[in-house]
């Protein structure tokens, strides 16, 4: 008799086994990394945005009164500090349930418009803020 080479079925099932257990946690680690990379993007949005307010504000001597997210822009007196705002990237709420799923949130306080605060939301711990509802005002980016 002559012996047939090959895999036996068990070996074929366990090599399939650890595949698949691979797999699973290749694409868990990239949900993770695309959720750390949406949130590095809303910090880096919110800090573009109060540079340009800033700036703004040097030249107007207050903030404007409302911004227009994702179709707006940050101009006064023929100067364009930020010709497209930027919009929160998708999913918003980024599996977070104290998120709301919205654009970022802009609101001029005190009389006068001498200051502001934006709301946005972080799905994960990211530059040392933690996750949920964060403010950017004058002062800088709360943690």
């Amino acid at each position: 008799m002559r012996k047939q080479r090959g895999f036996t079925l068990i070996e074929l099932l366990v090599v399939i086994a650890i595949i698949g257990l691979l797999s699973t946690l290749a694409v868990v680690a990239l949900n993770n990394a695309r959720q750390k990379s949406r949130d590095a993007k809303r910090v880096s949005d919110i800090k573009q945005v109060q540079t340009a307010l800033e700036l703004y504000y040097n030249d107007a001597n207050s903030y404007p009164a409302a911004l227009t997210w994702s179709t707006g822009s940050i101009a006064y007196s023929g100067t364009t500090y930020m010709s497209v705002l930027p919009s929160n990237p998708s999913p918003r709420a980024d599996g977070d349930p104290a998120c709301p799923n919205v654009e970022y949130d802009y609101d001029q306080d005190g009389t006068g418009g001498i200051s502001y605060h934006i709301t946005y939301c972080l799905g994960g711990t990211t530059g040392g803020l933690d996750a949920g509802t964060h403010y950017a005002t004058p002062a800088g980016i709360d943690d």
